[in-house]
């Protein structure tokens, strides 16, 4: 199982990939774009990271013009994100 600095890396890249693709509306691909920064700042806590990246996404996984393969991307983020303890 892989420890939480593995899973924000692997959450950082999944959030670069849609950033990158086009296909996916504007509007998204920013908000991806800034809970990338959140799960990149270092000067908090790993848990505090991850639950603000959480809540970030969840605003955004209702759209309704997100297309069907980012929505299963960003709740596959999310439950990654949810293994993050808060500690």
């Amino acid at each position: 199982m892989a420890g939480p600095d593995d899973t924000i890396n692997m959450c950082i890249q999944m959030l670069q990939q849609i950033t990158e693709n086009n296909t996916i509306p504007r509007n998204i691909r920013r908000v991806a774009d800034r809970t990338r920064g959140v799960l990149m700042d270092s000067s908090k806590s790993i848990g505090l990271r991850a639950a603000t990246a959480i809540s970030m996404i969840d605003e955004i996984s209702s759209d309704p013009n997100m297309p069907v393969h980012a929505r299963t991307r960003i709740w596959e983020l999310v439950s990654h994100l949810e293994t993050i303890p808060l500690d």
